[in-house]
């Protein structure tokens, strides 16, 4: 298999050439792909803003959290950490935030704002730093340095083995009796390296096609 370096963000060339290799090592995947076509690359803007609303999506849907984010976002421009630490409590529970979220966001803004936190700087270290670095963090865990990696700063060997819909949707396309568990998903998927984070997405696009 081709060996890519970590540090190399996705582009659409190496999202295809990923999933041609990944197509010929899985007949599953491979089916997704004739079935769906290729999954989009599902990209964000790196920065605060992008790693608070992966916060707000923490344990909820999609569409609650983006609908708090799109909130906040009319609120606050632009959605700086400096300017998101002027909102109190009050302010930000009638946005939609829990209190658990409001102490995440806050420690993130107070992080970045005080210099402790550069994510400039962040998006050019290797994976296991940035993991280090962000897991300082009260709130933030594997999955949201997990989405991060692989959303905004394109890592392709990135998998989110805590995601729920990625093992709803390996139960379904490998006839599963029970749902794997990260730990599972995580010996599951070592053939696909060094493109899990394609193959991640290949599993999203599966879910999406099948709603329940």
């Amino acid at each position: 298999m081709t060996q890519i370096p970590e540090l190399e963000s996705l582009t659409e060339e190496s999202l295809t050439r990923g999933l041609m290799v990944l197509a010929n090592i899985d007949s599953d995947l491979a089916r997704i792909l004739e079935t769906l076509g290729p999954p989009p690359i599902w990209s964000r803007e790196p920065g605060f803003a992008t790693l608070l609303c992966i916060i707000l999506e923490q344990q909820v849907s999609v569409a609650a959290a983006r609908a708090v984010f799109n909130r906040l976002c009319g609120v606050i421009v632009p959605l700086t950490p400096e300017n998101f630490l002027t909102l109190d409590d009050v302010q930000l529970r009638g946005i939609g935030f829990s209190r658990q979220k409001i102490l995440y966001s806050r420690g993130l803004a107070n992080a970045i704002a005080s210099d402790q936190l550069d994510l400039s700087k962040l998006e050019r270290m290797d994976e296991t730093t940035i993991r280090t670095e962000l897991k300082r963090l009260k709130g933030i865990g594997d999955w949201t340095v997990d989405i991060y990696l692989l959303m905004a700063l394109q890592r392709p060997d990135v998998f989110p083995k805590g995601d729920l819909a990625i093992a709803i949707a390996l139960q379904k396309l490998k006839n599963l009796a029970t749902r794997p568990t990260p730990v599972q998903l995580e010996g599951m998927t070592q053939h696909w390296r060094p493109w899990r984070a394609v193959a991640a997405r290949l599993l999203w696009h599966y879910y999406l096609s099948n709603p329940k």
